[in-house]
């Protein structure tokens, strides 16, 4: 259990962290009506005497519980906190941020609320019975984090108890997404699952569980072995628990080294450096490997390169192809799951969302996913047997899988809705931004780009930097006086030889900064002192001269000035890009719908070129986010009604984007309720958006701004920006007094760079 000492934060990352899960407020998870209850009517129909109607009907049909409340979309995620990832037996308190994160990978990914349950019994019949007691509260049980053997009873008997899906996922997830990479790397080396000889190190939840649904798919029971701590599990072995007794084979192999030998497919959820380089050398030709012990695998793929290179590797890191990755699974599983009204997650359903997995990772990857690998373009082969978790698709194409599954068993209570109306409906739950910093955080740590941290004196500053760049997001250059960047570094704890530091004033670029100035802006009233000034003291100005020459790839700063302020200094170096103009962007993301808003923070009354200019910026800055613009500009009236001068500049811009031939679809002057609505084409079939709009292009920066902070608010909305776009180079401009994470964020979309092009 926990120790009595209270934990002391030793590294920069665990006290960002901490402070991550304490402000603004302790958790990391709310609840949120789903009706309105302003009114006295609300409260009536919500509470009593209302609640009486919907009462009455569950207690004449139980399943009516589905229909009048949230269970349908609901899930518990439960644990006692025995083995909390790799840490251990913490106890049931120490496992709450788990599970909470857990709880928000539900809502992220697959449109799923749920609720984190933590109970304080290590007795498996206590745990089942609190576990029985509660579980029909919720649409499924999620289990997590709970020590073996006894997870296999408590989960195996709570499915025979409760009429609701329960799934263990530190078993079944990894088990479903390296059986779909099994399939493939199979597939890929001509092997047939019957004839293949599989060795599994590491005999844990997740280890037995990989075996029996390799098992189920084809694998034969006699051409596996398995190794425990223990060495190989053979017939006769004393002490094996009643699970692990199932796997025993009859062997001479008494050794991981001597299972090993000549074996096709080698499983690891074990322990960092288990396979040495020659058990590796001892595989048969065209072996498959993954080492999926987290964080460290029990062989690098370097390692492995070393001594051999006609091996198909898959590990549980995002730096390596081939991550076995539990969120490509139980999101989507329990999403497919709960849209059939399942009672189980059967062994029909895992095999299905494997098989999914596989066929998805076969199909033509989308430019999403290209973003996230600095545009690499992946393709099936031995670096590409398993889908990537950017892929948007997965919410779409993985569900219908295991809700087909599960109607086919017999475990449904509702019929398999097929179609193109059931996909579509999953894509409009997805969240693109539940990736969205994944897929920058992936691209920029390929492209390691150099961002300016303009106040770099600032310690919130030197924080932000300190992190971008140990998280490997980047380098970071400290625009400061070196005297006290380095006080500042000591105070806060951070060695002092890790970050750059370039003072404006003695820099060696000093004077071909003021050249270039001056030729910049001496036809503008400038003197070659004025510039030079500016050059020396304006660390912004020096800044943007860095980024414009070539020194430095982007720029973050805002937090001491005023925005306004920042963009004249910026401006005095900067263009905007050929035909465009500078735009402030927000991404508003709310109940799973994710908006792109321009122009929030640059051209206060835009006319219609300019309105049109900006919905050209924002909508290439949403396709680099990985959306496919649907943008409205948007009016207090829709379509001319009712009739108004400020809206008449909207239909021009609408004129104006007609003209030039964008590849986007845009419409307007729309209403806000109305360019949101998925079922406006009934009001106007002739508009021209297929879907809802998710790029909102609005008639003034005032309206934009009260529009955001009213979502964030009000709406609960989490708000990313303003981010800035249009630019020649890339700066970020932070609010002031902006967070470390704020900071963060800006740098790294800086390095992203929302300008570039994404086709």
């Amino acid at each position: 259990m926990s120790s009595d000492k209270p934990y002391s934060a030793d590294s920069q990352l665990d006290i960002d962290a901490l402070l991550f899960h304490n402000k603004p407020t302790p958790g990391k998870l709310a609840i949120a009506a789903t009706k309105p209850m302003s009114t006295q009517r609300d409260l009536a129909l919500a509470y009593s005497p209302g609640v009486a109607a919907p009462v009455r009907a569950i207690a004449a049909d139980p399943d009516a519980v589905y229909d009048y409340t949230s269970k349908g979309n609901m899930v518990a995620v439960v644990s006692n906190g025995t083995a909390i990832l790799g840490l251990g037996n913490l106890g049931p308190r120490a496992s709450k941020p788990v599970m909470e994160g857990k709880a928000i990978l539900f809502k992220r990914f697959a449109d799923i609320d749920a609720v984190d349950i933590e109970i304080d019994y290590t007795d498996p019949e206590e745990f089942i019975a609190c576990v029985r007691g509660f579980g029909d509260s919720f649409g499924g049980i999620n289990l997590e984090d709970i020590k073996s053997p006894e997870c296999f009873e408590i989960e195996r008997r709570l499915r025979e108890m409760l009429d609701i899906p329960v799934f263990h996922d530190d078993q079944h997830g990894t088990a479903i997404i390296a059986t779909a990479g099994l399939i493939n790397a199979c597939d890929i080396t001509g092997r047939k699952l019957e004839d293949t000889k599989v060795v599994l190190c590491g005999a844990g939840a997740a280890g037995l569980s990989v075996l029996e649904l390799i098992e189920s798919i084809g694998v034969r029971k006699e051409n596996t072995i398995v190794v425990d701590i223990d060495g190989v599990v053979y017939e006769g072995r004393q002490g094996l628990h009643e699970r692990l007794a199932k796997h025993a084979v009859k062997t001479e192999a008494r050794t991981l080294a001597e299972a090993a030998a000549g074996a096709d497919v080698l499983l690891g959820l074990s322990a960092a450096g288990v396979f040495t380089k020659e058990i590796i050398a001892s595989l048969a030709p065209n072996p498959i490997v993954f080492a999926m012990a987290n964080p460290t695998p029990e062989i690098t793929p370097e390692a492995v390169k070393s001594v051999r290179d006609d091996v198909i590797m898959a590990t549980g890191r995002s730096d390596y192809p081939n991550q076995v990755n539990n969120v490509l699974g139980f999101p989507y599983i329990f999403r497919g799951a709960l849209d059939v009204r399942a009672r189980t997650i059967n062994e029909e359903m895992k095999i299905a969302a494997a098989r999914a997995l596989a066929a998805l990772a076969r199909e033509d990857v989308p430019d999403e996913v290209a973003i996230a690998y600095k545009g690499e373009r992946l393709q099936y082969g031995r670096n590409y047997i398993i889908p990537s978790p950017f892929d948007p698709r997965l919410i779409s194409w993985v569900p219908p899988f295991v809700a087909k599954a599960a109607v086919d068993s017999g475990v449904a209570r509702l019929p398999f809705a097929e179609g193109v109306n059931y996909t579509h409906t999953l894509a409009r739950r997805l969240d693109p931004t539940a990736a969205l910093q994944q897929r920058v955080a992936a691209s920029i740590r390929a492209e390691q780009k150099t961002i300016v941290f303009a106040e770099g004196e600032e310690p919130s500053v030197i924080r932000a930097a300190h992190a971008f760049q140990s998280q490997g997001l980047g380098k970071a250059i400290l625009v400061a006086r070196e005297n006290v960047a380095l006080a500042n570094m000591r105070e806060l704890g951070i060695p002092t030889d890790t970050l750059a530091i370039c003072n404006a004033r003695l820099s060696e670029q000093n004077s071909d900064y003021a050249d270039f100035l001056y030729e910049r802006l001496q036809r503008k009233g400038y003197l070659r002192r004025d510039v030079q000034r500016l050059v020396n003291n304006d660390r912004n100005v020096f800044s943007a001269c860095m980024l414009k020459m070539g020194q430095a790839d982007g720029m973050v700063t805002g937090v001491t000035r005023h925005s306004n302020v920042v963009m004249r200094d910026v401006k005095l170096a900067l263009e905007p890009v050929e035909g465009g103009r500078a735009v402030g962007v927000a991404a508003a993301v709310s109940r799973g719908r994710t908006l792109i808003i321009g122009d929030i923070s640059v051209t206060e009354f835009p006319d219609a070129q300019a309105l049109a200019e900006i919905a050209i910026a924002t909508a290439n800055a949403a396709r680099r986010f990985g959306l496919t613009p649907h943008l409205a500009f948007l009016s207090y009236s829709s379509f001319g009604n009712p009739p108004g001068e400020r809206s008449e500049k909207m239909q021009d811009a609408v004129r104006i984007l007609d003209k030039l031939g964008v590849d986007f679809e845009y419409e307007g002057e729309l209403a806000a309720d109305i360019a949101l609505d998925p079922d406006h084409h009934e009001l106007y079939p002739f508009s021209r958006l297929s879907e809802p709009a998710n790029v909102l292009i609005m008639p003034a920066v005032h309206s934009a701004s009260i529009a955001v902070r009213l979502l964030k608010a009000a709406g609960g909305a989490t708000v990313i920006g303003p981010m800035l776009v249009g630019l020649e180079k890339p700066v970020q401009i932070a609010r002031l007094g902006a967070s470390v994470t704020d900071i963060v964020n800006l740098a790294s979309i800086a390095a992203y760079d929302l300008n570039k092009a994404t086709a």
